[in-house]
């Protein structure tokens, strides 16, 4: 009799000591992944209640709305030029990337698989030079622009093409060396044997390089959008201009001076902000996770 008595306790006992053995293994991973993505929606949750919220006051935002609306975003576009300043983000970091991108894998093609006078310098000068913030020169380039702006209006202050120019020597260096370590992991074998078969310098980079080190171009072409859309010194320097600001400088515009009355539409325009980012990455995200899990050679 005690013996079928002892049976259910066994069992409460064997499922308990289970439960506890697979919280010390896989249950805790869960119980932090919860936690994580808590943390990170929660500022979302709080930017899309307060673009939702009537009153559009920091004051009254609240986690849940009460009385949601979309009269945020319709004086978003009626009382600024946000959308002016959401093409003109586009047209900068769509421009300024693909061509830091291509300057950078032509860069990095050069000193990896060329040999020539300065090789070395110019390694070690690109590497330098990305230890120094270009904020730094802000004064510099002040002045600069400001002669540039008298003599080739159409590159200077308040033009997209003058801070696109400033993009340019900013990314090129970081972007050259992550790209220069991806060349150096591909096989020399492949440009030996397209030398063989006749293949020119170009035709070697635009037919075989560059299909193998896309997840690369990838990541460098994210950052690179990423950072010329969100940049906020410099474009805050040279774009005085309504119709010439960025994103980045216009909706500071709305919270510089009146932070709580106008937090409402602040948050929306946050919200239609992060669409291209999230496009972007959902576009280039295939060729990221290939680069990981398959390599950039297949054999």
């Amino acid at each position: 009799m005690s013996t079928h008595a002892d049976a259910p306790v066994a069992n409460r006992n064997a499922t308990a000591r289970s439960r506890n053995r697979w919280f010390a293994q896989v249950g805790w991973r869960h119980l932090v992944g919860a936690l994580a993505v808590a943390f990170s929606l929660f500022p979302i949750l709080f930017v899309l209640s307060a673009a939702l919220n009537p009153l559009g006051t920091l004051s009254s935002t609240e986690l849940v709305p009460t009385g949601a609306s979309l009269e945020n975003f319709t004086n978003l576009f009626e009382r600024t030029a946000f959308g002016r300043w959401f093409l003109n983000s586009l047209l900068l970091a769509g421009v300024a990337s693909f061509a830091s991108i291509f300057l950078s894998a032509l860069a990095a093609y050069a000193f990896s698989r060329m040999r020539f006078a300065g090789r070395r310098v110019g390694l070690l000068s690109l590497l330098l030079i990305q230890m120094f913030p270009q904020f730094l020169a802000i004064v510099a380039i002040f002045l600069i622009f400001t002669k540039v702006t008298d003599l080739w209006p159409v590159i200077g202050f308040n033009t997209p093409w003058g801070l696109f120019l400033l993009y340019m020597g900013a990314a090129l260096g970081a972007n050259t060396w992550l790209m220069k370590g991806f060349f150096d992991t591909l096989p020399k074998e492949l440009d030996e044997s397209a030398t063989v078969d006749g293949a020119s310098h170009a035709q070697i980079f635009f037919r075989i390089m560059l299909p193998l080190v896309a997840p690369i171009l990838a990541v460098t072409g994210l950052l690179a959008f990423i950072g010329s859309i969100n940049e906020f010194v410099i474009a805050n320097v040279f774009l005085t201009d309504t119709d010439s600001k960025t994103l980045a400088v216009g909706m500071f515009g709305l919270v510089a001076g009146e932070r709580n009355n106008n937090f409402g539409i602040f948050a929306a325009g946050t919200l239609l902000t992060a669409i291209p980012t999230v496009l972007v990455f959902q576009i280039l995200q295939r060729y990221i996770v290939n680069g990981l899990t398959a390599g950039a050679v297949k054999g």
